[in-house]
């Protein structure tokens, strides 16, 4: 598992916040060690998921990524500069075809030795189901439990679980309307992982954009703003690899732009599309 040092900085925002500064933004020291990590992705083609796969094969990890659509899975807007849009492929990637309800696809993905979890999945309720975020995590977790597997990161939302309150105004609204049926199973889901007794860390992003990095990551108390899901995939990435990463057994908000308000952006910008 690949060790990393990190520093936590207090930081001023409109709202109470510390800044993350990830690991090769920092000096590091002659006493950090880092070894390879094989880490799980789930989810593998959506966007943060493919931010999460190409960051990882970047700093040299190898990737075991499952999703329902390997041939969805491409090199993200936010980080992959020149290869934007080209298939996700790697001599340390392993791309499985599967559906993570299906506790016999999730196992294949366990038949490798893996270091940590990443759980990024999406879609809307009409075409996976109200409850296969709580499936799918609970197969995940059962099959880690099997396999001795302790660490994961589970990607949520913001107004999540206790974080109702730090969404914006606009959203609950969605989140009692539109959005209702998925955050029921964003509830149940986040938790089941609390109650997994592994070590977990529930990321609830604010609004999320495709722009590149902006290597600010702020873990926001008050109504959070937008960050780029690069941004959240190198979150992400140091929860499964840090041996010491502060945020285990919780369930930070986190964002760019700390304490502005956001509105859901549901434009096709915002999703990839253009």
């Amino acid at each position: 598992m690949k060790i990393h040092s990190y520093l936590l900085a207090a930081a001023a925002t409109l709202g109470t916040a510390s800044a993350f500064v990830p690991a090769q933004q920092q000096q590091r020291s002659s006493t950090t060690t880092a070894l390879d990590a094989t880490i799980a992705v789930f989810g593998a083609s959506g966007l943060t998921a493919q931010e999460c796969i190409y960051q990882a094969l970047r700093d040299g990890d190898k990737v075991i990524g499952m999703t329902r659509n390997p041939g969805n899975a491409v090199v993200p807007k936010g980080s992959g500069g020149a290869e934007v849009g080209n298939a996700l492929s790697d001599p340390n990637l392993t791309l499985i075809g599967g559906d993570v309800t299906n506790a016999a696809d999730v196992a294949k993905v366990f038949e490798n030795d893996i270091d940590g979890v990443i759980v990024a999945l999406g879609g809307k309720t009409s075409d996976v189901g109200d409850t296969m975020l709580t499936e799918g995590t609970n197969n995940i977790m059962s099959a880690m439990k099997s396999k001795g597997v302790k660490r994961i990161a589970v990607v949520t939302s913001i107004g999540a679980g206790d974080s109702k309150d730090q969404a914006p105004f606009a959203f609950k609204i969605l989140m009692m309307t539109v959005m209702k049926k998925i955050f029921t199973d964003k509830n149940n889901q986040e938790k089941a992982v609390e109650e997994s007794g592994l070590e977990y860390c529930i990321v609830r992003p604010g609004g999320l954009t495709v722009d590149p990095p902006t290597g600010v990551i702020n873990v926001i108390d008050g109504e959070a703003g937008s960050i780029p899901r690069a941004d959240v995939a190198q979150f992400c990435l140091e929860a499964v690899k840090d041996a010491d990463f502060p945020y285990v057994g919780k369930t930070p908000c986190i964002s760019s732009v700390g304490g502005t308000s956001w509105v859901k952006d549901r434009s096709k910008a915002a999703r990839g599309e253009e």
